[in-house]
């Protein structure tokens, strides 16, 4: 059996940027973007749920986001995992890959019992790749980036095959051990209707409280306690929660400033067309070797 935690992020949606992207302060304004599940995510869950179907165990999804990251929780409780956590605190907005880090290896720390972390090589929000390794870094396990396959999977070693330049290589390591996974390398599974059924209620504490706004007859306790019953409770990490250094969080630890969010759009030139006859294709060879784009 494989306990797996996968990190998982919500993302804003980069192939539909409008409206005022960024804010005052060089942070990305989230409200205005459409949010979605990071693929890459989706795809290490899928490959956490596969190892789980075949050699048994547990996946439970983290995310550190706003309330309104309990929509992709919700989607891997749809998808497969046994458990999901909110990591989520108002001080926590504004952070870099440093920042998060700190805060997603605190929650793994606290979550313990696990073999594999699993997370998406990057996120499409800073095309990065730095929040696994930094992960792996301060939880001091060893990592394998750029996964394309798990070869092998035995009781004290995993054998994996990731891409580096020109090519791949086989690696093997110990357990535990934080895993980064390429798009490709698995197909992410459909919700399945019965978890659909039983999990679209599922709250986080958050969402919670915002039930009890302006109604007098809830108790946030009570909620807790009748949603935790009921196996919809989204457990909810805070940094009170994890007792975390707010010097290192959220803005003030993060050294990383986003000044300008810019959308480029590629315009076309001068065009002409080329005959589909031999003289035409060597003329165009001729001037792709004068303007230096051959030869």
């Amino acid at each position: 059996m494989y306990n797996s935690i996968v990190m998982v992020k919500q993302v804003p949606d980069t192939a539909h940027i409008s409206g005022k992207v960024m804010k005052d302060d060089g942070t990305v304004n989230r409200a205005k973007l459409p949010a979605i599940f990071n693929n890459e995510d989706r795809v290490s869950l899928e490959l956490a749920l596969q190892i789980k179907e075949k050699h048994g165990g547990k996946v439970t999804a983290i995310t550190m986001g706003p309330p309104r990251a309990s929509d992709i929780l919700r989607e891997c409780l749809y998808m497969g995992a046994d458990e999901v956590y909110l990591i989520s605190d108002r001080k926590f907005a504004g952070a870099d890959t440093l920042a998060t880090s700190y805060v997603l290896s605190e929650a793994i720390k606290k979550i313990d019992n696990y073999d594999f972390v699993f997370a998406g090589r990057q996120a499409i929000d800073g095309d990065t790749a730095q929040v696994g390794p930094q992960t792996a870094e301060k939880l001091n396990i060893p990592q394998i980036t750029y996964t394309e396959e798990i070869v092998e999977l035995t009781k004290d070693k995993i054998k994996v095959k990731r891409k580096i330049d020109g090519g791949y290589e086989i690696v093997e390591s110990v357990f535990p051990v934080l895993i980064t996974v390429l798009k490709d390398v698995v197909k992410p599974r459909p919700f399945d209707a019965k978890r659909v059924m039983t999990y679209k209620s599922a709250k986080s504490l958050m969402e919670l409280e915002k039930m009890t706004e302006g109604n007098s007859l809830l108790y946030i306790d009570k909620l807790v306690h009748e949603y935790e019953g009921r196996n919809l409770y989204i457990k909810t990490l805070t940094m009170d929660d994890l007792k975390l250094d707010s010097e290192r969080c959220g803005i003030k630890g993060s050294p990383t400033k986003v000044h300008k969010v810019q959308s480029v759009v590629l315009g076309g030139g001068n065009q002409c067309k080329v005959e589909p006859t031999k003289e035409g294709l060597s003329n165009l060879i001729d001037q792709l070797m004068t303007d230096h784009i051959f030869g």
